[in-house]
Formats: C-alpha cells, structure tokens, sequence
C-alpha cells in the first residue's frame, strides 16, 4: 500500500465535516477503518459463492439489510438519540435514491453476477470492486465534459486489462468463444458503479454523521430492495423462499448481516469521512486480496495469470492516484 496523501490544514476542521484533522491519530483512526471495512468485504464475496447455492440474490439482499439497517437504527438512536432521525433539511429523495442505488443496486446486481459467473464469481466480482476508482473517473470526466488526462486513461486501460486476466484466467480469446460470461461480468460493473455513485455522494449530506449517513440510506434503500424482491415473488421470477432454504443460510447471513452489512458499511463511510474518498479508494486494492486469499484457503486457488491480472488492476489503481495528485500539487503550483 501506497502512503496516502496528507493534506495540511490551515484552519482546524470539526472532526464531523469532510476535510481532514490535522491530529495524526484520527488520521491513523482512518487508515484502520477504511482497512478493516475492505477486509471484511473481502471475504463477503467467497461466503456469497456458498449462500447463493441456497437463495436467489434478492432475497439474500433483503434479509442482509433487515439485519443491518435494524442494528444501524439501534445504534444511530443510542449515539445520536431521537433527534437523529429529523432530516434537518437534507433531501430525503435523494437519500432514498442513494440508499436504493448503494444497497438494492450494489447487492442484486453484483450477487446476481456473482451466481452467473459460477465457481470463479467471487474472484471475478471482487476485482471488479478493485476497478470503481477508474469508474468513478470515468464518470467525473463524463459528468464534466472532460477528457480524463492521457495518463490517466492509460491506467484505465491497464486496470481493465487486469480485470481481463482475472475472468479469463489469461485465455483473453475466451471473451470471444464464451459469450455467456459478458451477461454475468456487465451485471458486476453496474452493481460496482452503483458503490461507487454511492461512496462518492456522501459528502452531499454535510450536516449528517457518517452513521447517520450510513443509517438513514440503508433504511430507505431498504424500502426498495423489498418492493423488489416482493414483485419478483409475486411475478415468479424467483421462488419464495422455503424453511429449509433459510435454515441453510442462517450462517451466512450471520456473517453478511452484522459483519459486511453493518461493520464494514459503518467502518467503510467513516474512514472515507476521515480521509475523504480520494484516499479511501485507494484500500480498494485490499479487497481482491483478502478475497484471492480466502477463495485459496477454501479450495479454490487462483491462476497465476488471474494473480498478474489482480496485481495490474491495483498498481494502475496506486499509480493513477499518484499521478492525479503530483498533478493537482503541479496546477496549484502554477496558479
């Protein structure tokens, strides 16, 4: 891991707003969460290969965020207290729409992926997560207008490249002969970008706590995730879920609940709020690590073609942010 970029500030900031602190332990403070946050949503993604054996992906969602979004609302009322749950003038649409994108939209769709994508899912999706930082360039740069600098785009293209290494095992002719992988793969880029229009936005909401952020999105994303699930039950598109089913996936729900749903959702927005998401995004690159290691421990060992391609997409990942930060001091420089 890179050393991360540490502003100096001029004026002392409230811990609560979006700029750094110039104490070096609630810098330090950062680093951990945002560690430990990518940790756990590393191993989130070998647990999903064998929870969707059991369950569709929307239901798993749904049940996921009944668990996390009822121990967020317990704790946001215990830090916060009632007055927590006012708006204070935030835009609840816009909430709603976060909170919908960020969970509903994250969750079917890369798990949705993940299940197409079959026993090499979980490295495929979680390499995809590796990449939402030259998304959320990407997106910026189409947003503003503005051509990414040429540098930039080169990296872009060398993440991908290593993402094309991870889901063909180094066979770049197989995206060619095996079609039915672009369905699965697409469904991940989309729920990928989803986290990262989710990430980015945070920042939207000044007034709010990271875990009233966190808290308030989950809940109303939560509206969402069970309108969907419920019209997918009603239109049979996937089965209502028998004892037996829920009964087979009580352990995994126990780890994807209140460790990846609640735990490394709060520790991921509070590190981010710390170090503010141009340096969070930069412990993206631990996610397809922790992933790779426990797919190994649980028999499934990566190709050393998939281990180069995981180590371009994280190098273009650092290199970039390097590069993107020598040429802001250079900008500033100059004005």
């Amino acid at each position: 891991m890179n050393k991360l970029y540490e502003p100096q500030a001029t004026n002392p900031a409230p811990v609560r707003s979006a700029s750094f602190v110039s104490v070096r332990p609630g810098y330090l403070t950062g680093v951990l969460l945002c560690v430990c946050a990518t940790v756990l949503m590393g191993i989130m993604f070998p647990v999903m290969t064998s929870a969707l054996r059991h369950v569709d992906p929307f239901t798993f969602t749904s049940l996921r965020y009944l668990i996390a979004g009822s121990a967020f609302l317990v704790l946001l009322r215990l830090k916060e207290g009632r007055s927590a749950f006012r708006f204070k003038g935030e835009p609840i649409a816009l909430a709603w729409l976060l909170g919908s994108i960020g969970f509903c939209g994250f969750g079917s769709f890369v798990f949705l992926g993940q299940q197409l994508a079959g026993r090499d899912g979980a490295l495929t999706a979680s390499i995809m997560m590796a990449t939402q930082p030259m998304m959320g360039l990407i997106v910026n740069s189409i947003v503003r207008r503005v051509l990414p600098p040429l540098v930039s785009f080169l990296f872009i293209l060398m993440s991908f490249a290593g993402v094309a290494l991870v889901v063909t095992k180094g066979n770049i002719a197989a995206l060619l002969s095996e079609p039915q992988h672009y369905s699965a793969n697409a469904l991940i880029v989309v729920g990928a970008l989803c986290w990262v229009i989710y990430t980015f936005s945070a920042s939207t909401f000044t007034t709010w706590s990271a875990l009233k952020y966190t808290t308030m999105t989950t809940v109303l994303g939560l509206t969402t995730i069970i309108g969907l699930n419920v019209l997918l039950f009603v239109l049979h598109v996937v089965p209502v879920p028998t004892t037996a089913m829920l009964i087979a996936i009580v352990p995994h729900l126990l780890y994807m609940g209140p460790v990846a749903g609640f735990v490394a959702i709060l520790f991921w927005n509070m590190g981010n709020r710390i170090l503010t998401p141009l340096n969070g995004v930069l412990f993206m690159d631990v996610l397809p690590v922790t992933t790779f290691v426990v797919s190994a421990m649980s028999g499934l060992i990566p190709t050393h073609m998939q281990i180069t391609g995981a180590c371009m997409t994280g190098a273009a990942l650092i290199l970039n942010n390097l590069y993107l930060r020598r040429r802001t001091r250079r900008v500033a420089a100059g004005s």
